[in-house]
């Protein structure tokens, strides 16, 4: 009996999937639950277990290669046998046969060879071998498993040729100007290039902010905060505040407060287009930006106006774990009505943030860096943040945006006023 192992269902909105890595190969016995192969989405990795006991019998896609949900992936033979494993032996007593008859091209293209390699070979590259004349157990294999590609096979003529194109170098010192010698070594020796495929969710995140562009009439407006109050209140409370709820208190907490404030008072920056409505939203699920190994996620913290600064700090951290080490689930990215990025840890001065679609507003936030500043008629020097809203003017006008990033410059600027507003 075999079983078939399908492409899982894998969130809302998420439709398709790339053979990030096999856990296993053709002929390994497994036991229900075993990890077979690592899926990797536009915004998760995930694993698909086995659902039953017993051999893999097929692995219906390599590695790179693009899913859809439900797509046969690989089979799994029940009885402890591998359909795989019952042509070795028969693929084994043909090939003595040809091997010691006097032409030696003859046993290359017997089906025995294919067939004792067949496993262990895409088609087209056993094509390929049979037709030059070459033996595919000679060929190292690069492909999922030790498989031998076809560009393996090129690789093993190619160097199989070598000798015979080695009088070609000979006349090009002759021929060409000594000058042009060095300038080919350098270019081709010294120097080389490598062609790495995309993973899917650097090509999502590429699709997407060319999208974005594309169709919102995008704009972003700035300001500078004054963050010395904010930074003397959270020095004089940092200590006290971490032994009371066992969490550290950062900027973000303060802005995710200020913001939430400045989208009640302004609610198209939290709304959305469908079609030709606003969907003005009640609710405030604010996305905080991470920047991971494959690239930058936007985990949503839910309900920010009804969390504590205790509260907010506590899952932005556990999020932000959790996006490092690859380990969120979809929903943790889906729903956000407002993004929030800090290109500040990264020493960002000022940058243009890009709107999250379907979102309408995202707030970037930059790093701290002292200015001298006009305070009461008096330059002094102060702590001083940029800070850019970027917004679609399709439903967002300009003086909104405007006003919108200027209260939260001045919740953050009067913390007092923060914990009223917030």
């Amino acid at each position: 009996m075999t079983t078939e192992v399908r492409v899982p269902e894998l969130g809302e909105s998420v439709i398709e999937a790339t053979i990030s890595t096999w856990m296993v190969k053709v002929g390994d016995a497994v036991n229900a639950g075993d990890v077979l192969v690592e899926l990797e989405t536009d915004k998760v990795s995930l694993e698909v277990e086995a659902p039953v006991a017993g051999v893999i019998a097929n692995l219906a896609a390599e590695e790179g290669a693009d899913v859809t949900i439900g797509d046969i992936i690989a089979e799994i033979s029940g009885d402890g046998t591998a359909p795989a494993a019952a042509p070795a032996a028969p693929a084994a007593e043909p090939t003595p046969t040809p091997t010691p008859a006097a032409p030696a091209p003859v046993a290359t293209p017997a089906p025995a060879a294919p067939s004792s390699a067949g496993a262990n070979a895409t088609p087209v590259a056993a094509r390929m071998a049979q037709a030059e004349g070459v033996a595919l157990e000679s060929v190292s294999g690069t492909g999922a498993g030790g498989k031998v590609t076809k560009q393996d096979v090129a690789a093993h003529l190619q160097g199989g040729s070598a000798p015979a194109a080695a009088p070609a170098p000979t006349p090009a010192p002759a021929a060409p100007a000594p000058a042009s010698a060095p300038v080919m070594k350098l270019f081709a020796d010294d120097r080389g290039e490598e062609r790495v495929k995309m993973s899917r969710r650097r090509r999502t995140i590429a699709k997407r902010l060319v999208e974005v562009q594309q169709t919102a009439a995008m704009l972003t407006t700035f300001n500078e905060i004054d963050m010395g109050n904010v930074m003397d209140l959270r020095k004089e409370r940092k200590a006290a505040f971490e032994e009371r709820t066992g969490t550290r208190l950062g900027f973000m907490s303060f802005f995710v407060k200020a913001c939430v404030a400045a989208l009640k008072k302004f609610p198209r920056i939290n709304a959305e287009i469908d079609g030709d409505e606003m969907v003005l939203k009640n609710y405030y699920d604010i996305g905080i930006a991470v920047g991971a190994e494959e690239g930058l996620v936007v985990p949503v913290v839910r309900n920010c106006d009804k969390l504590s600064f205790a509260g907010i700090e506590s899952e932005i951290r556990s999020l932000g774990k959790r996006a490092r080490d690859n380990d969120l689930a979809i929903e943790d990215m889906v729903g956000g009505t407002f993004t929030i990025t800090n290109g500040g840890v990264f020493g960002s001065l000022l940058s243009t943030p890009i709107l999250n679609a379907p979102q309408v507003g995202i707030l970037g936030m930059h790093a701290i860096n002292e200015k001298p500043v006009v305070v009461d008629g008096e330059i002094v020097i102060r702590p001083i943040m940029m800070v850019a809203l970027s917004y679609d003017h399709r439903i967002v006008d300009g003086a909104e945006a405007v006003r919108f990033l200027y209260l939260v410059k001045e919740l953050i600027e009067d913390p007092e006023l923060l914990l009223l507003e917030g």
